[in-house]
C-alpha cells in the first residue's frame, strides 16, 4: 500500500483518478526555503523530508512525498500569504512563461528515489481587473503561484510544455513509473 505524505486534496484526487491505491498521512514539515536554495533543490528536499517524516511513523510502508512550486526569474513562488501577495504573484506571471517544479520522493526500507518534474506554463497577459476578480474568488489562496490550472485559472493558460498533472501538484506518470521501478505490487 502506498502512503501519501500530504494532506493535499489535489494530490489525492490525481492518485484516485489514476487508480493508484493509497492512504493519507500528513507529514507536517517546515517548508521554509533555505538561504540561497535553488528551486529544484528545495522541492527535492521537501519531498524527501515529507516522505521520511511519515516513513518513520509507518515502518515498512512505501511512502510518497511531494512538493510543488512555481518559479519565475529564478524566484520561488509558493502559496500566497495574503490576497495582496496573490495579486503580486499573478502580476509577475501575467503574459510570461514560468516553470512549475514538483519534487517527488518514494521511500521504503529498501528504497530512496527522489526526482524533480518540470513543466513550463505560459499565462496570457492579464488585466488588473481579471487578476483582482480571480483573487477575490479565493481560488488562488492555497495554490503555489496563486493559480489553479484545473480551476478558473484554466482560462488564462495559453499552453504548457510538460506534465499537466505536475502543474496540478503531482506528476502522475512519473510517480507511476517510479512505483513500477520500485516493484510496487498494488498497481
Amino acid at each position: 500500500m502506498l502512503i501519501l505524505a500530504s494532506a493535499s486534496p489535489r494530490r489525492a484526487e490525481l492518485l484516485t483518478a489514476a487508480a493508484i491505491a493509497f492512504e493519507v498521512a500528513s507529514a507536517g514539515v517546515d517548508e521554509t526555503p533555505q538561504a540561497g536554495e535553488a528551486a529544484a533543490a528545495y522541492v527535492r528536499r521537501l519531498a524527501e523530508a515529507k516522505a521520511r517524516a511519515v516513513s518513520g511513523r509507518v515502518p515498512g510502508a512505501l511512502v510518497l512525498g511531494a512538493d510543488t512550486v512555481v518559479v519565475i526569474d529564478g524566484t520561488i513562488l509558493g502559496k500566497p500569504a495574503s490576497r495582496a501577495d496573490a495579486i503580486d504573484m499573478l502580476r509577475k506571471l501575467s503574459g510570461r512563461t514560468h516553470e512549475v517544479l514538483t519534487g517527488v520522493a518514494l521511500i521504503s526500507p529498501r528504497l530512496t528515489d527522489v526526482r524533480v518534474a518540470v513543466t513550463q506554463v505560459v499565462l496570457a497577459a492579464l488585466s488588473d481587473h481579471e487578476i483582482r476578480r480571480y483573487v477575490a474568488g479565493g481560488e488562488p489562496m492555497d495554490k503555489a503561484g496563486a493559480y489553479a490550472i484545473q480551476g478558473h485559472a484554466s482560462r488564462f493558460v495559453e499552453r504548457i510544455d510538460g506534465s499537466y498533472s505536475n502543474v496540478v501538484g503531482l506528476p502522475v506518470a512519473l510517480v507511476y513509473g517510479m512505483m513500477v521501478e520500485a516493484g510496487a505490487t498494488s498497481l
